[in-house]
């Protein structure tokens, strides 16, 4: 069985983004081929010493074990192999984790710092103002088409993760950016953030963006396109939205994912839904 037919079935069986896909895969590369094993023969001992031989993070540990998991398991599917090694290799106990938030003061500084004076500076500004606007991940802002924003409806459709289909209120401050940079951009394609050749923005352009407005806005954060959505789903909740509204806007499976990312309390929101029960 190779790493081929691994990425295959991660991408259209598990229906798994590209870049997981491609993190999955690398992991499961460098294992194999660091241990000389070939999936078949591999043992506990093989996971623990590999882990065991690399400095890093404990994050970084519970990752690559994901993926070795997910890999042996996919091995036990195809009949290769009866049990997973990695069933006997306890994950790395990881602490919550809390992202960088901006306060609302610091990010209406940082879109307020672009130079709309070009084309390229009102896309920018029309994505920083989709990243914070619609709590979009980094990826799925840079792969919208045209046809996927509905301007008159106020919505933005989008691929989430899983090629799970989304609907996100697009709100008029973030509309008015998109058209303004609409009309001003030379090139003419579905892709609605293009580069300076007309292809689609990368992920890489869309980081450096953020880099270079923050510290152009003199705000002092280690951030990053993520950060815009983690503010999103905070200032949301910080003025009252439902927390299972602002769940179905970031596309997350559990509620509890989008508890980590807003700061709530479990207990707040869990008492909250008990309080308003009829048979509480």
């Amino acid at each position: 069985m190779t790493i081929d037919e691994y990425r295959y079935y991660l991408k259209v069986e598990r229906g798994m983004s590209l870049n997981t896909v491609a993190s999955y895969c690398s992991d499961v590369k460098a294992f194999l081929e660091e241990t000389g094993k070939d999936g078949k023969t591999a043992q506990p001992s093989d996971v623990v010493g590999y882990i065991s031989s690399k400095d890093m993070s404990k994050r970084s540990q519970a990752r690559i074990l994901s993926s070795l998991r997910s890999f042996f398991n996919w091995l036990i599917l195809e009949k290769e192999r009866d049990d997973n090694p990695c069933d006997a290799v306890d994950f790395p106990k990881l602490g919550r984790y809390i992202p960088a938030v901006l306060s609302r003061e610091e990010v209406f500084a940082i879109l307020d710092s672009v130079n709309t004076g070009t084309w390229n500076g009102l896309r920018d500004k029309a994505l920083l103002e989709t990243l914070y606007g619609c709590g979009l991940r980094v990826s799925e802002a840079v792969g919208l088409r045209i046809s996927d924003i509905f301007f008159d409806e106020g919505f933005v459709r989008v691929i989430g993760k899983g090629n799970k289909q989304r609907l996100i209120p697009l709100g008029d401050v973030a509309r008015d950016a998109i058209q303004a940079y609409l009309e001003a951009r030379p090139f003419d394609s579905d892709v609605l953030f293009v580069n300076a050749k007309g292809g689609k923005l990368s992920r890489v352009s869309a980081f450096n963006l953020v880099k270079k407005q923050t510290i152009i806005a003199g705000i002092h954060k280690e951030i990053s396109p993520h950060t815009f959505r983690h503010s999103f789903a905070t200032h949301l909740v910080e003025n009252g939205a439902d927390l299972r509204v602002v769940q179905e806007m970031l596309g997350h499976e559990s509620i509890l994912t989008t508890e980590i990312y807003t700061h709530i309390d479990t207990k707040t929101w869990q008492k909250s839904v008990l309080d308003h029960h009829p048979r509480r």
